[in-house]
């Protein structure tokens, strides 16, 4: 077994580093990857050999995982290398660390890194734009165009008699004198242009969020326990507001948090009561943000037009849940972060960077 040390805080995703590095991983839980991964890469222990014969400076390693700030303390004197997703690496970490020479960010927001330290202590700083991030924010803008445009509803309504069965009351228009765009005379369609959009939690997610939503002319504005520096907001293009002035003024709501104690049920039926009339919801992390009883009542009541939803309070769903009798929701099987081609591409990125890091 190689010396070579790797420190990586422990998420369900980061485990795959363990997986590629470190032959002491146990059986099953290659197996369980291997198996989370088949139905986009069929052959995932021939893609573990491509990987590790790309990075034979680092293949085999010792991966340990940590999960708090005084395991990875720990941890640290013996580490060649570290990977961290909230976990501070600061003047206090870098003492402990004599061997260091790479901190890898698994993310692009470096705010829990001290990079200044890094660099006079000779030690590369890592980041990585993971691309299921990038697919969690075209799939909550998905979910929005296809609210906005009540795509659901819509989706194979060509004829009459399909229109007619959706509730819909289809007429040709006097072609004579007027053009024929929506003679299915669909009311309730509805521009981003001009809207607002509130992101609760302006992360590495929210922020790929807001990046597309800009980009169809709508107006952002967010909110989360530790406002943003100045200049990340201006190059944002983002607007803080507390959290009862952005339930107010938003179209568009994107809770955009882990579940965690402190987020569970974070909108709960007071928060929905400020929830500006007829506002619609699109929540790509976790349903658990939500309260479910709450939810469902600012649907029955029309508080909520609308609703966009990619993880349940349970999954797999149940057939019989209230939230598929509503024809303004839009429920996915937690889809989000897909393809795990996603995660592959993001994983031999990672590697490669670490391998040639290391090599100095």
């Amino acid at each position: 077994m190689s010396s070579l040390r790797i420190v990586v805080e422990e998420d369900v995703f980061t485990r795959v580093l363990g997986v590629i590095l470190d032959p002491c991983t146990e059986a099953a839980r290659v197996a369980a990857f291997e198996d989370f991964f088949v139905h986009d890469v069929p052959d995932f222990r021939g893609w573990l050999d491509t990987v590790r014969a790309r990075c034979q400076r680092i293949f085999p390693a010792t991966v340990v995982f940590v999960a708090s700030s005084s395991e990875l303390q720990r941890a640290l004197p013996q580490a060649d290398a570290v990977l961290v997703e909230s976990l501070t690496v600061g003047r206090r970490e870098l003492e402990l660390a004599p061997r260091l020479r790479a901190v890898q960010k698994y993310g692009v927001v470096i705010r829990n890194i001290d990079v200044q330290a890094c660099g006079r202590q000779g030690v590369e700083v890592l980041t990585l734009r993971r691309r299921a991030n990038i697919a969690c924010a075209e799939q909550a803008m998905m979910m929005v165009l296809a609210l906005a445009k009540r795509l659901a509803e819509l989706n194979g309504r060509t004829t009459v008699r399909r229109l007619r069965e959706a509730g819909f009351r289809p007429a040709p228009f006097d072609r004579t004198h007027t053009p024929s765009s929506n003679w299915a005379r669909v009311s309730g369609i509805s521009m981003l242009n001009g809207a607002t959009m509130g992101i609760i939690g302006m992360g590495e997610i929210g922020r790929e969020i807001a990046q597309r939503a800009r980009a169809f002319d709508m107006r952002i504005v967010y909110t989360q326990r530790t406002r943003l520096a100045a200049g990340d907001e201006a190059a944002l293009g983002v607007e803080y507001l507390e959290m009862d002035e952005l339930l107010g003024r938003s179209d568009w709501l994107v809770p955009q948090l882990p579940a965690t104690p402190s987020t569970e049920r974070l909108l709960d039926a007071a928060r929905f009561a400020k929830l500006k009339k007829g506002a619609r919801v699109v929540n790509v992390s976790r349903a658990q943000v939500m309260d479910r009883e709450a939810t469902l009542a600012a649907l029955r009541d029309g508080t909520l037009a609308g609703l966009g939803l990619d993880t349940l309070w349970s999954e797999p769903g149940e057939d019989d849940d209230e939230l598929l009798r509503y024809p303004q929701v839009v429920l996915t099987p937690h889809m989000a972060g897909s393809p795990r081609l996603n995660a592959t591409a993001d994983f031999e990125e990672l590697v490669a960077g670490l391998d040639r890091a290391l090599a100095r």
